[in-house]
């Protein structure tokens, strides 16, 4: 089961998860069959039984939004239109957040909005799109007095926080490292940036999959010293199928959140409730590491750009020259290699801040 776009007119508008936004919007069915007809499409999620559990419809809107108060003058917008989640511990909603903001970087608008009910059990989705960024600037009013409250974030302002900011890279100041992670891990941790020739099966609904967030814990000297904001070049080894020169390559960008070691912790529970939920490791792992190998270091890291292209170790070597000899599972990037990958990779520049 993974995220997958679908067309509205693939969609069952019977399907019971969409009882409760028929409930609270009595022209559903028709601006259903009206996206239907229109060949639109949408974020879903679905389960082991073809149900759908979640669901995310994004809009682009160029001009004035007037139904709210203070109206917003017209710009190009994206607007979050229906965003629904079954909450099943899987942090599914960080996924569509990522979601959200790669197709505002994508389509290159200057704010996203979001229109929510401030009711009480609204209020964590309230506090997760502020978490990113979002300020609620006005309300949209109903009949009988009722108002949604409207979230936007300006695709345009720093805040120099890199929640704040996300998806976003600050580039100046902050030191740049490459970081190696097996196939097998990277595959669970970074779905976004799977290889063409993985297969989405191997992309499990769990935690460490879905999150923004990323914790990956590692042995190898020089990563306690990474500081918050600092940056991660994720490399991706070889799977041994073919030459490393061909089959190791760096697909993604993150942004340091945090550095743990194991004084950082009271006990193992503490540890692993620190871990586990942005962890691709299991309780069971953790606990051993805990209790054997007491010299590990804690990465939390924010999953920020998936590379368009992937750039392969040979063109690391012979065209960004970082050097052979150096120790690929961790190593120093400059500047200037940095850019340059990012520029191979062909992220979109608008992702960077310099």
């Amino acid at each position: 089961m993974d995220l997958e776009i679908k067309r509205f007119s693939e969609l069952d508008i019977h399907d019971t998860f969409f009882d409760s936004l028929r409930a609270s919007y009595p022209e559903f069915d028709v601006w259903f069959r009206r996206k239907a007809d229109g060949g639109e499409k949408a974020f879903v999620f679905f389960d082991e039984g073809g149900n759908i559990i979640d669901f995310l419809y994004l809009k682009i809107e160029k001009e004035e939004v007037s139904d709210i108060v203070p109206p917003l003058p017209a710009k190009r917008r994206l607007k979050v239109g229906t965003f629904k989640l079954v909450s099943r511990g899987t942090r599914r909603g960080e996924r569509f957040m990522k979601k959200i903001m790669d197709y505002a970087i994508a389509e290159r608008v200057d704010e996203i909005y979001v229109t929510i009910f401030p009711t009480e059990e609204l209020q964590y989705l309230i506090r997760s799109f502020e978490r990113f960024g979002f300020e609620h600037i006005a309300n949209k009013p109903h009949d009988g007095g009722l108002s949604e409250y409207v979230l936007v974030k300006d695709m345009h302002s720093v805040k120099n926080d890199i929640m704040k900011d996300y998806p976003f890279v600050k580039m100046a100041g902050a030191s740049k490292h490459l970081l190696s992670i097996i196939p097998d891990f990277h595959t669970k941790l970074f779905p976004d940036s799977i290889l063409t020739n993985e297969s989405y099966d191997l992309v499990q609904d769990i935690s460490s999959t879905n999150s923004i967030y990323k914790i990956y814990i590692c042995w190898m000297d020089g990563v306690e010293r990474l500081k918050r904001g600092d940056l991660l070049l994720i490399y991706r080894t070889t799977d041994n199928k073919g030459p490393a020169a061909y089959r190791s390559v760096a697909t993604s960008v993150c942004t340091v959140d945090e550095i743990k070691t194991f004084h950082d912790f009271k006990d193992c529970t503490d540890f692993i409730s620190y871990a586990a939920p942005y962890s691709i490791f299991n309780p069971s792992d953790l606990t051993r590491w805990y209790r054997t190998r007491s010299n590990f270091v804690i990465i939390r890291m924010l999953y920020n750009v998936a590379f368009t292209r992937k750039v392969i170790r040979k063109t690391m070597l012979e065209q960004v020259g970082v050097p052979a000899e150096a120790y690929w599972g961790f190593c120093p990037l400059t500047d200037q290699q940095f850019e340059q990958i990012i520029k191979l990779g062909q992220a979109d520049e608008r992702y960077f801040i310099h």
